[in-house]
């Protein structure tokens, strides 16, 4: 598949990519494979901007509302996923587009992810008892013992995290860094990274006119109906956690509505730390308050991404 070529559109969120992404889409005649964490589960709509019935019409889209809530999923069975299905569509497509803002998962499709091994359904439970008993300040403790390297790194914050260390080690019997390599692996396939950005201050403008409109549109109901699911994985992410507060009657709605948009602006700096590390980005600054390219039209992207397909120092071009 030395000839195809995967296009990879990602950035901040509220950046505007849906939309671009459906323009390019729609002139390669390609499908879209969404490479938003969150948008994968149903019943999610709201709270992760997924795209909307008339958009998923427009464009074949692949990895949007295919899990419940309850279903367990990792950037490495995203990698496998994605691999499998582009193995697949490259049969009739020359150029895919993937696109998105979840940085492991993008990242577990350009360079691979360590081949962690699949935490079991008892080992999973195991540890979501023994946090709800004994607390996070536990298994931090027992972390630090059986991996303190990983222990010495980690967001100690991050409870998902902690608890995915800890199940690696149960299951395995040896220390979660033993398993992280951080080797990148070849592809088959080209691949071309286009980046999309906004000046600070505009993209803050959206990302508070979006949580705005997600209120209106009925997050706060949304919510409410996945309250029982509330410490599932899928549901530990901005917008539901703040709107678990209104309803646990911790928080009124307008402290919340404010401390949803601090948070997606604080997630969207680290989406944008975490890309800026990559040299293979190419980036398109987008004007103020537009949804499209500099030129108006999707050419210009389009444009910009051929230039990249003919650039000879593309490492990701394999033989």
């Amino acid at each position: 598949m030395k000839n195809k070529t995967l296009i990879v559109l990602l950035g901040p969120t509220a950046v505007g990519k849906t939309e671009l992404a459906l323009q390019l889409a729609e002139h390669l005649g390609s499908p879209i494979l969404n490479a938003d964490s969150r948008q994968l589960y149903r019943d999610l709509s709201i709270g992760t901007a997924a795209p909307t019935p008339e958009q998923l019409a427009r464009v074949k889209h692949y990895f949007v509302g295919t899990l419940a809530i309850t279903d367990y999923y990792s950037a490495a069975r995203y990698e496998a996923d994605v691999l499998e299905l582009t193995g697949k569509l490259f049969k009739f497509h020359d150029t895919l587009l993937l696109s998105g803002g979840s940085m492991m998962y993008i990242d577990a499709v350009c360079h691979g992810i360590d081949d962690i091994p699949t935490i079991e359904t008892e080992t999973r439970e195991l540890l979501r008892q023994r946090l709800n008993d004994e607390g996070l300040e536990a298994l931090k403790g027992e972390l630090r013992l059986l991996d303190p390297d990983y222990y010495a790194q980690v967001d100690l914050k991050n409870t998902q995290r902690i608890l995915h260390a800890l199940e690696v080690c149960y299951q395995t019997g040896h220390p979660f860094t033993s398993f992280r390599t951080a080797s990148h692996k070849q592809r088959p396939f080209r691949i071309v990274k286009i980046g999309l950005r906004r000046d600070r201050a505009d993209l803050f403008a959206r990302i508070n006119s979006r949580v705005d409109q997600m209120v209106a549109d009925g997050l706060l109901e949304e919510a409410r109906a996945l309250l029982p699911y509330r410490h599932e994985n899928a549901l530990n992410t901005v917008g539901y956690k703040e709107m678990f507060q209104v309803l646990d009657g911790t928080w009124e709605l307008p402290f919340a509505i404010e401390r949803m948009k601090k948070n997606t602006r604080v997630y969207a700096k680290k989406q944008m730390t975490w890309f800026s590390r990559d040299p293979d980005i190419h980036w398109i600054t987008l004007p103020s308050g537009s949804v499209t390219v500099p030129s108006g039209s999707p050419e210009g992207l389009i444009n910009e991404i051929i230039e990249q397909l003919t650039h000879k120092n593309n490492d990701y071009e394999t033989a």
